[in-house]
């Protein structure tokens, strides 16, 4: 395992990050999609502490995840792609591709099983909508999916870029469709033929349950299209639309200790 490969890594991915982050921040203020009801400072302070929190968390659990997990792997020539020796070319995008659907399938887990979405709502019960919510994941939630990455990475036996790429695109896109930034509604409709949208996934957020059980894609539109989980727009409307989960929308869903253990109490009344 090359050590300098894993700390390009985490070094491209932190990079990618930092200016994908700063420049969505900027374009909410500059032109939000809506006015926030809550305190973005709190918010803010709440959400990347718990996703440094899930991020150590991972360091210390999970090590062999990423880039480590897939040179790992070729060095023994596990995975399909080395079974079959499939060219490059065909075995990145094609990793990309498995990547993300596997994903969209993960999503819809968290929503179906009640012990993972007991996890997952955490995720939900931010009040708000910005470019903060992309990274409000629960610890034992990062693992699961870190843990569903390191099979997929075992089976299909991908290079290291095909990975590299994929984790980068995934942080890249989870901001940018979790933004609270307005696109021109021409752009926002080209661009659903291709990647999730804001306005696409906002609806995901909705408190209205027919709503929030739709729209599940990070990445491509392709997956909710194709099996029926695709809502174009909300019922009430953009503006007026309501986030979180019911029973859980006072400000202590905004609390960093009532986030760690919301899983763990006794559910409130949706």
């Amino acid at each position: 395992m090359n050590a300098l490969d894993v700390t390009t890594d985490s070094a491209t991915r932190l990079s990618v990050f930092a200016v994908l982050f700063i420049t969505l921040a900027l374009l909410e203020i500059y032109s939000p999609r809506r006015k926030l009801r809550h305190s973005k400072a709190k918010r803010w302070i709440n959400n990347f502490g718990i996703s440094a929190l899930s991020s150590v968390f991972i360091a210390l659990v999970l090590p062999l995840i990423g880039v480590a997990t897939a040179i790992w792997a070729n060095e023994r020539s596990w995975g399909v792609f080395n079974q079959f020796e499939i060219q490059p070319f065909i075995s990145i995008p094609f990793y990309i591709v498995a990547f993300d659907f596997t994903i969209y399938l993960q999503h819809r887990a968290f929503h179906r099983f009640q012990l993972l979405w007991r996890l997952h709502r955490v995720h939900h019960t931010d009040l708000d909508y910005d470019v903060s919510t992309g990274v409000r994941f629960h610890p034992l939630s990062i693992f699961i999916s870190a843990t569903i990455k390191f099979c997929l990475i075992l089976l299909l036996g991908p290079l290291a870029i095909a990975v590299l790429i994929s984790e980068v695109v995934l942080n890249a896109t989870s901001m940018f469709n979790h933004s609270n930034i307005k696109l021109p509604t021409k752009l926002d409709k080209f661009l659903r033929y291709f990647i999730v949208t804001p306005d696409m996934h906002r609806i995901h957020h909705s408190v209205e349950v027919n709503e929030h059980s739709q729209n599940f894609g990070f990445n491509f539109t392709w997956w909710d299209k194709l099996l029926r989980t695709y809502k174009e727009q909300p019922a009430k409307g953009h503006e007026a639309i309501e986030f979180g989960i019911r029973g859980y929308r006072e400000d202590r869903s905004i609390g960093i200790f009532s986030l760690l253990t919301q899983p763990f109490t006794k559910d409130q009344k949706n």
